[in-house]
């Protein structure tokens, strides 16, 4: 049901059915407590790394401004709502990844926009369809479609959802719409880049959840071609995103291929249909933006104090950084998923609900995909730490900043990193809430 005392907030009326209106539920109060924590926590640390990389007025403008943005997408009680939220948060994010003006950036934002603009238009055409065979686009219940009038009509209906998976999974970083992340990710200042990877990407997320889940029912997807093809794309897109991101040498490159392979840990758990699988998926949405806003914040230290681009110029950090080589330490290993953090607990329940998801060769293939991506993850994560610490005869680390870097930047990372570890030792309420959630969304129930 709805949360109690939240009255509906009606702006606009667009015709029958399309009004304007926002209802926060259970799963947007979810995602608006994890992008309300990322932003506080990357806002403190901007606030001095702005200074350095220049123009912080405009940074913060736009940075505030993005937040307010999806707050209310999170709270949209339709998918007319959504939606226009949603290209609005493509339009607002922009400006933080075009912020330095250079011919770099602006290529790197007219990327961004021609992938987040495709995705959203297909997203746009099935909800044009939508709109004629379902019963209405509310987010108040599971399953909207009017069976009636769907009759022999069900393999286009399928089609359109597909082309609605692909649309909005661009955002969420999925292949084959998922260039534009490794584009605007090391263009973009460092507190933006963690916002996007931690908190954009989700909004990805969020709108294959509405669809899927809330609008047209998992019944209707469940054993179809669509199923098979999201599940083969997710897979891919997660062993793409993990080689891609071992092979790469610029650090803040290498964390936007690792999105791109995380993320579809989440949207795997979604093309399951799975409840297990599901409760996984809420689980990663919000220790994955914990842990990579702390390495996207590492890394701007890495940028900025240091002047190092490439990880093979990181020899030694750990000597003259420890406590913030030891911070990116935690975020590597609760990536990885190595117990007891918190990435160990999502990425399990993803196991799980594969296993015990009745998908055929999907059941035992995602475990395996998965673990090959854990050992890559460990493959491009690790060696960082490896190499801070024991440089070995290396004389790099001699050109490296002689101290940890100031408190107000350092405060957010050990924040970070503490809940990246608490998250996994005392994981209880979280799997408690996001069972709930994904029980409510899987049953038919209002979430």
């Amino acid at each position: 049901m709805k949360m109690v005392g939240m009255t509906p907030l009606r702006l606009l009326s667009l015709g029958e059915g399309l009004d304007i209106v926002f209802a926060p539920d259970r799963l947007s109060i979810l995602f608006v407590c994890i992008t309300t924590l990322i932003w506080l926590l990357a806002g403190i640390y901007a606030i001095i790394y702005m200074k350095k990389e220049g123009r912080p007025k405009r940074f913060f403008f736009f940075y505030i401004m993005l937040y307010v943005v999806l707050v209310a997408l999170d709270c949209a009680a339709n998918l007319i709502t959504f939606y226009l939220c949603y290209e609005l948060m493509t339009l607002v994010s922009m400006m933080l990844v075009v912020h330095h003006g250079t011919r770099e950036a602006v290529m790197a934002t007219l990327k961004y926009l021609f992938y987040s603009l495709c995705g959203a238009y297909l997203g746009l055409f099935g909800i044009f369809y939508l709109n004629r065979y379902c019963t209405d686009l509310n987010f108040d219940g599971v399953g909207k479609l009017n069976t009636a009038m769907l009759q022999g009509k069900e393999q286009t209906l399928l089609l359109i959802v597909f082309l609605m998976i692909i649309g909005f999974g661009a955002k969420a970083g999925m292949f084959p719409l998922h260039g534009w992340l490794p584009a605007a990710h090391p263009i973009a200042p460092s507190p933006a880049s963690a916002i996007l990877s931690a908190i954009i990407v989700k909004a990805g997320v969020l709108a294959t959840i509405r669809v899927i889940y809330q609008i047209v029912g998992v019944e209707f997807v469940r054993g179809t071609w669509v199923q098979t093809a999201w599940m083969m794309l997710t897979l891919l897109t997660v062993f793409m995103g993990s080689l891609l991101a071992y092979r790469e040498p610029v650090i803040k490159k290498r964390f936007a291929y690792s999105t791109v392979s995380q993320v579809s840990y989440i949207l795997f758990g979604l093309s399951l249909l799975q409840e297990q699988a599901l409760t996984g998926s809420l689980l990663h949405v919000c220790f994955h933006a914990v842990i990579k806003c702390g390495l996207f914040l590492c890394a701007g230290i890495f940028l900025v104090l240091c002047e190092k681009r490439r990880v093979d110029e990181l020899d030694g950090i750990g000597r003259k950084m420890p406590v913030l080589l030891g911070c990116y330490t935690c975020f590597a290993l609760a990536l990885i998923g190595i117990p007891p953090t918190s990435g160990f607990v999502s990425k399990w329940q993803l196991a799980l609900g594969a296993m015990d998801a009745n998908v055929g060769v999907f059941g035992w293939l995602g475990p395996v995909v998965l673990l090959l991506s854990a050992l890559l993850t460990a493959g491009y994560l690790l060696p960082i730490t490896m190499r801070g610490y024991f440089p070995g005869e290396s004389d790099r680390c001699e050109a490296l900043a002689k101290k940890e870097p100031p408190f107000g930047m350092l405060l957010p990372i050990a924040l970070l990193a503490l809940l990246a570890v608490c998250f996994g030792i005392f994981p209880n309420q979280m799997i408690e809430l996001c069972e709930e959630l994904a029980s409510a969304l899987m049953k038919g129930g209002i979430v």
